[in-house]
Parts: structure tokens; C-alpha cells; sequence
């Protein structure tokens, strides 16, 4: 015996992860026979098979719940639920259940069921009015907004919505509704069509862009985001992509499909920046797939382009044609420039590639003939392409610096343009030179360079660094410090007419720049640097900044300076003491008074570092030379320990000397005693009386005394400076107490005490057998 199938139910079934899934809708029909007992049987409606057929059991546990909804559990983990279209429907079919287990039907439980399923199906019930959309009709678009807004109160409601919107003919219809809408004048509808197409990109799926930014439907859809409830007036940015938003071929585009792609991600671009609001920290997750499908155009883009072996040498080919139009040159650059942004979203291996290919065309050299130009803007838009290829591989960087030199180029290297216009920057802050300080950075990074016994990159492109654009660097260091110009009336005047001026914002600004690059390279590289300060006498030049107005600068020689000292080299430490260049950190110390801020407090920390690590030769320098002036200094007790670390070494050289004279005399005593025995012995032998010591034995002792007094004394000391006719500060060294023991050990200007010795070592070598440093 059958029941008629007009009792319409939708069939959900509990999967693995726990959450319900939507398998369809049809009749339900409860057949039951004598043998077999009764079965649920539910006929799909679109496709006429069967899509259930469920034996009530006795002991299966069922549950009406909301006079609609029956849930029963047939196994662990296994779930069913019929959502019946009204409640009569659904108590006859509770009746026939009830019947087979003996129980009554006023009861809505025949038997406990699972937790799982209790805690999920009231959820799942508020998604039935999702599985069918209203019709698209200009009367239905409210009813259609409170959907889609009422789908993101549960994830369960957002995914059960975007199921449904996967008819692409739904969302087609939906956006033709714009024109009807813009033609009658209906504004509320146009509200509503603004909060269904914002609200079909926060549902976050891929399959709904694809049908949103299609070429038939994404102006549609910019149209709909125009009409935002908040704003008072619509904005125009349909007409704004259409008429101002021109497309520019730099290079014909031969292909469609690139073409296409172009214009579209820029358009998807535009909605996603422009149109659709900035997330929250806690939603910036909710808008990924938008991003997933830039960033996937994006890439097809890049590739495509990569692909085309005339697209992109062509436009190398134009940049280095000096004769283009400044307007035609801006545009080929502007579109190298968003290329090299794009790439920086591309996998290692894939960017690896690229770049590989961009070098291959020949982006070095076109970038060198653009920086060869007068045009400032053109010039930063080259230094941003630049950095991009200095950011991926600066090894590729070096070796292609490295080429320019041995083909022996007439006019600059790059680098040395590139120098240039970090000195050049006019920008009040110095963002630019700032940038480019970086770049030189990174290239300059020893941490980044390959060192293997058959290609020592180090050495080779330190070698070329210092000798062809370390002058470059400090030009203006040079300039601002330079004897000729330097005068009282110049520090404490304000020239704006002189173009390195000691206290103009700008200079200072610049030299700060500078000496930031300078700093490093003393961290980094240790014997380069430390011959070319030396040679320059460039410490002497740095410490004059002191004397600026602007505290950061004084800060930035500082902490040069102080750099230099944290890697306690003696070559350092004498040619500090020899150039009396102290004087210069306590004189500003001085005048910067009893104030607490950062001068002071680095100006100490400086000294208190000199102690603490006990540098004996710039300790004694500063208790000697300085102490005076200082000692009235009680704020903190730096100065005070350094005149007790001071007297404690003093006593401890001087109780060392004369236990040394004390060993010397003993050691002399021992052997004139054996001598005097051996002598007498022989005399009594030969009969002979013993003779009195003569005068000049006397002598001989004191002699040996005093040499030995002023082998101490003079130990340490080191010759004066002088100055070449080169301009240069050439240093000369006594001989140590290495030298009096047979040695062959002068001080040698070269320290090895850093981690790369060896490669430091092969610096040296390299150095030495050039015959001179060009300035």
C-alpha cells in the first residue's frame, strides 16, 4: 500500500566534517508492506530517480523538530533530516513512523538522538528559504538584499548562498536589472542591486568573480557598486573608465587574449581599490579570492610578456634611443616600472627567470643610458627598476659593474650615475638618496657575495669599489669639511648661497645619509675602508660635522666614531690618538652642557665603552689629555673610573717594570757570582791575591739599567703623522718589543683580527699589488 507522492520535503544528510549537505528535493512517499514493514522512499523532482529509500526501524532514533523537520539517526556519524514543506505534511509522515515503533504521536522524540545532530539542524533549517532564489524582477530585488545580507549571519547560510548563485544565468539577469532600474529612475532598487553584488564578492568564491568579471558583465557590476546607499550622489566611474582611463600601447599588443587580460585585471584592480571598502584587521581575509584573481591575471600577464621575444626589446631598444619623445619615454617607463612590480609577486624560480631574461635583453645597459639623461624624473623611475633587479640578484649587479671596468668604457660607470643622483636628490627630505643609499647597501653587503676559491666576487668588486666610486660618495663630505672654505664665519654663519653648507637642513640631511654608508662599510669591510680612511685622514673630515647646528648629524659622526673604536684596532686607536680627533667629541660634549638627551648620553656611553672593554691606548689618551677638562663631571662617574682604571694599569706597568729590572739584576748578580768563583778559583790556584772590582764595572751596570728603563719607557710610543706632498697621512711605528727579541714584526696597518681573515689576508695581497689608489 502506497500514499499518494504530493508531500513535498527537501533531504539533508550529515557529512564527515559534520555539517549538512543539501542533496536534493522531491515527493516523499511511505510505502509499507506486511513482510518488509514500512520505508520512506523520496523521488527527486528535476531528475525523477530516487534519491532515498530509509527502512523505519524499531530502534532507530527520530525527532520532529518545528512541526517541519524530521532527523533520525541510521548509524555513528551518519545523519538524515526530511524538511517538509508544511507541518501537516510532515505529521503524517511522523504518525507512519510512530506506528512501526509503538509510540505515541503527540511526542516529538522517539529515542534519544545523537548530540551532533541536535546541535547543527537548527542551523541548517534557516538555509531552506536560500535553496531557491526569487525571481529577478524589479518588484523582488528588496526580498533578493535581505537574502544575501541574511546570509552572512552563519558560514552555513554563505555557502548554501553561493551554491545557488553558481547559475550564472541568476547573476546576468540580476545585473541587466541596472539598466531597467537607471531608466525608470528606481533608486531604492538600485540601493538594493549595490547591496547584492557587494555582497555576492564578500561570500569570497572563485566561480562568482569569473562570472562577475566577465567581459559582458563587469561594467555592470562597477555600475551597481556606483550607487552606494552612504553617498549622497553616485560617482561617475563607469565614465571615468571609459573616457579618462585611456589604454596606452607602449608596444603594439599583437595578442587579443593579453590584451583582454590587461585591461581586465586593470579594471578588477580599480573595483577592488576604489570601489569595494578597505577590510577590517579582523575581515582582511574575507576578500582572498578577489586577491587570487589579480594576482593569478597578473601572472598569466607577466608570462605572456616574457614569452614574446620582440615585445620587450623593443622597448629597450626605444629607452636607449636618446632622440624619443620625453612624453613617449615616460610611458615605456612607466610600464618597465608596473612590469618589475608585478614580477615581485612571482614564486623564486619563476622571478629567477625573469630576470634571467630581462638581463639577457639588456635592462642594465638601457637602464645606464636613462640615468645618462638630464630628466631628474625619468632618472628616479630608472633607480626603481633598478631596485628591483639590486633587491632579487646583486650579484648580477656586480658582475655587470664589474664588465665596465675591463672594457674600459668611455663615460661613467652606472654605478657612479647612480651615485650622482643620490647626491643630486632635491627632495627636501632626501627619500630618493635615502633609497639609493640602500640600494648601495645591499650591493656593498659582503653577506650576499660569493666567496669560492675560483671566484672571489669579495675581493674583485670591493677592489673596484673603493678605487673607481668611493670619492664619489664623499664629494660632499669633503666639500662641506674642506680647509679652503671652512672658516668661523662659515660654521656659524647660514651661507644658502654655498651648495654644502655646514648647517643648511638639506646638506645635513645628506651628509647624514653619507656617513650611514660610511659606518657600514667600516662594519662590514674591514681593510678597504680602514686604508682609505687612513689615506684620507677622513675621521678628521667627519668629526668637523660636530660642529652643526643639527644634532642628528653631530649624532651620525658620533656614531662613526664610535664604530671604529668597537672594533678595538690599534692601527684605529693610534691614528685616533696621533690626530688628536677626541677633541672634537669633547669640545661638543662640552658645549651641549649639562643636558640630558641623545648627545650626551652616547658621548658617555662612548667612554664608558673605552673603560669597560680597557683600550688601554685610548684610555690613557683621554685620562691624560682630557681629564682635566672633565673631571668636574659628577652627574655620572665614567670620567672618575676612568682615572682609577688609568692609575690601577699605571701602577700595574710600573710594578711590572720593576719586577722585570728586580729579575734582570738577580739573573746578572747570579752570573757575576759565578764568574767571580771561577776567577778567584783560578787565581788561588795560581797563587794569585784577589784584585778590587775596577770603576767601569760600576759603569757597565748602570748602563744596562738605564737601558732597560728606557726600553719600557719608549715601548708604546709611536712616531708623529706626516703628510705627503699627496695630501695623504702616512703613519711610521718604533719597533716593538718583537723586534728587540729577533723578530721580524713592525706594526703592520693591516688588522686580522675579524672573522674573514683569510679573505681579509687576500684583500691585502690585492691592495699591495696595485701600484696606487686614485683618490
Amino acid at each position: 500500500m502506497a500514499d499518494k507522492p504530493n508531500r513535498r520535503v527537501k533531504l539533508y544528510t550529515l557529512n564527515e566534517n559534520k555539517q549538512w549537505d543539501y542533496l536534493g528535493s522531491g515527493n516523499i512517499t511511505s510505502v509499507a508492506s506486511e513482510s518488509q514493514g514500512l520505508f520512506l522512499v523520496v523521488w527527486s523532482e528535476s531528475r525523477g530517480t530516487q534519491i532515498l529509500e530509509s527502512e523505519v526501524l524499531p530502534d532507530t532514533p527520530y525527532q520532529r523538530q518545528k512541526d517541519t523537520l524530521i532527523v533520525w539517526s541510521e548509524a555513528e556519524n551518519h545523519g538524515m533530516a526530511l524538511s517538509f514543506r508544511d507541518s501537516e505534511s510532515c505529521y503524517e509522515t511522523w504518525e507512519a513512523i510512530c506506528r512501526v515503533q509503538g509510540r505515541d504521536p503527540s511526542v516529538n522524540v522517539t529515542q534519544d538522538l545523537l548530540d551532533d545532530l541536535e546541535e547543527e539542524i537548527d542551523e541548517t533549517l534557516e538555509t531552506d528559504d536560500l535553496d531557491e532564489l526569487p525571481n529577478c524582477e524589479l518588484s523582488k530585488l528588496k526580498q533578493i538584499a535581505n537574502l544575501v545580507t541574511s546570509a552572512f549571519d552563519s558560514p552555513l547560510r554563505r555557502r548554501r548562498l553561493a551554491l545557488v548563485l553558481e547559475n550564472e544565468t541568476y547573476i546576468k539577469k540580476l545585473l541587466q536589472m541596472l539598466q531597467s532600474c537607471e531608466s525608470v529612475g528606481y533608486t531604492e532598487g538600485l540601493y538594493h542591486l549595490h547591496t547584492i553584488i557587494k555582497g555576492i564578492f564578500f561570500l569570497d568564491k572563485t566561480a562568482l568573480l569569473d562570472i562577475l568579471f566577465s567581459e559582458e558583465c563587469i561594467m555592470n557590476v562597477i555600475g551597481c557598486l556606483e550607487y552606494d546607499p552612504a553617498l549622497d550622489q553616485p560617482k561617475k566611474h563607469r565614465e571615468f573608465l571609459t573616457q579618462n582611463a585611456n589604454f596606452k600601447e607602449v608596444i603594439p599588443i599583437t595578442t587579443c587574449k593579453l590584451r583582454q587580460i590587461i585591461h581586465q585585471t586593470y579594471r578588477v584592480q580599480y573595483i577592488q581599490d576604489i570601489l569595494l571598502p578597505t577590510p577590517s584587521v579582523l575581515d582582511e581575509n574575507c576578500l582572498s579570492a578577489l586577491k587570487t584573481f589579480i594576482f593569478l591575471n597578473k601572472m598569466e600577464i607577466i608570462h605572456m610578456l616574457q614569452s614574446d621575444d620582440k615585445f620587450l626589446p623593443q622597448i629597450f631598444e626605444q629607452l636607449k634611443d636618446k632622440t624619443i619623445d620625453n612624453d613617449k619615454r615616460h610611458e615605456l617607463l612607466f610600464f618597465l616600472k608596473e612590469f618589475g612590480a608585478f614580477a615581485q609577486i612571482l614564486k623564486p624560480r619563476s622571478k629567477d627567470a625573469l630576470f634571467k631574461t630581462l638581463t639577457q635583453m639588456g635592462i642594465l645597459p638601457t637602464i645606464k643610458v636613462i640615468m645618462s639623461l638630464d630628466d631628474y624624473q625619468v632618472k628616479s623611475s630608472a633607480i626603481d627598476i633598478f631596485a628591483h633587479l639590486v633587491e632579487h640578484n646583486p650579484s648580477v649587479i656586480r658582475e655587470f659593474l664589474l664588465e665596465e671596468e675591463q672594457q674600459n668604457e668611455k663615460g661613467s660607470l652606472l654605478i657612479n650615475l647612480i651615485i650622482k643622483q643620490m647626491i643630486c636628490d632635491t627632495d627636501p627630505e632626501k627619500a630618493g638618496a635615502l633609497h639609493i643609499m640602500g640600494l648601495l647597501r645591499f650591493i656593498l653587503d659582503p653577506e650576499n657575495m660569493i666567496a669560492m676559491p675560483q671566484k672571489c666576487e669579495r675581493s674583485k668588486f670591493l677592489n673596484f669599489f673603493y678605487k673607481q666610486c668611493m670619492h664619489n660618495i664623499i664629494v660632499p663630505l669633503l666639500a662641506t669639511t674642506s680647509e679652503d672654505i671652512f672658516e668661523e664665519d662659515h660654521i656659524l654663519g647660514d651661507d644658502i648661497n654655498n651648495k654644502y653648507c655646514l648647517h643648511d637642513y638639506q646638506t645635513a640631511q645628506l651628509l647624514g645619509i653619507i656617513l650611514e654608508l660610511l659606518t657600514f662599510c667600516v662594519q662590514h669591510h674591514t681593510y678597504y675602508i680602514k686604508y682609505y680612511i687612513l689615506r684620507k685622514d677622513l675621521l678628521r673630515n667627519v668629526l668637523i660635522l660636530m660642529k652643526s647646528r643639527h644634532t642628528f648629524l653631530v649624532l651620525c659622526a658620533l656614531r662613526l666614531m664610535r664604530r671604529i673604536i668597537g672594533l678595538k684596532d690599534e692601527v684605529y686607536n693610534r691614528y685616533i690618538i696621533e690626530g688628536n680627533l677626541f677633541e672634537p667629541v669633547v669640545n661638543a660634549f662640552l658645549n651641549n652642557g649639562t643636558r640630558y638627551n641623545m648627545l650626551n648620553s652616547a658621548v658617555i656611553e662612548l667612554f664608558d665603552y673605552i673603560r669597560e672593554e680597557n683600550i688601554k691606548l685610548l684610555l690613557t689618551h683621554v685620562v691624560e689629555k682630557f681629564y682635566k677638562t672633565l673631571e668636574w663631571i659628577d652627574y655620572v662617574q665614567t670620567f672618575k673610573n676612568m682615572k682609577i682604571k688609568y692609575e690601577q694599569e699605571k701602577e700595574r706597568k710600573s710594578q711590572k717594570s720593576l719586577n722585570s729590572l728586580q729579575n734582570s739584576k738577580r739573573a746578572r748578580d747570579v752570573e757575576k757570582n759565578e764568574v767571580s768563583y771561577k776567577g778567584d778559583k783560578e787565581n788561588l790556584e795560581e797563587g794569585h791575591s784577589g784584585m778590587r772590582p775596577m770603576e767601569s764595572d760600576f759603569q757597565d751596570d748602570y748602563d744596562i739599567s738605564m737601558e732597560i728603563e728606557n726600553t719600557t719607557e719608549n715601548e708604546d710610543k709611536v712616531n708623529a703623522p706626516k703628510r705627503t706632498s699627496s695630501g695623504d697621512i702616512k703613519f711610521t711605528y718604533s719597533h716593538s718589543a718583537g723586534d728587540a727579541n729577533g723578530t721580524d714584526n713592525p706594526m703592520r696597518l693591516v688588522d686580522y683580527s675579524d672573522d674573514d681573515e683569510e679573505e681579509d689576508k687576500e684583500d691585502e695581497a690585492t691592495f699591495r699589488k696595485r701600484p696606487h689608489l686614485n683618490p
